[in-house]
């Protein structure tokens, strides 16, 4: 088999992985969707429930500064 085909080969089989993938990552996709769906049919806030998801990705060190800065710039604005 020469050089070229095998680069050929090489490339295909991962653009067909890229393309599992992407439909693996659809159907994750969907079904957060659907959870979402679920917890605004059970009365919960789809809003907050977001931010707290965002809010529990980040560090807990990130998230105590995020917070801290929320505070001062909602006193700053007299929010509070």
């Amino acid at each position: 088999m020469s050089e070229g085909n095998v680069a050929a080969d090489q490339l295909r089989l991962l653009i067909e992985r890229i393309e599992r993938l992407e439909e693996e990552k659809k159907g994750i996709s969907d079904d957060i969707k659907d959870v979402y769906l679920e917890a605004k049919a059970t009365g919960y806030d789809v809003k907050t429930i977001r931010a707290v998801v965002r809010l529990r990705k980040l560090e807990k060190h990130v998230r105590q500064e995020a917070e801290a800065l929320l505070e001062t710039y909602k006193n700053a604005l007299g929010l509070e």
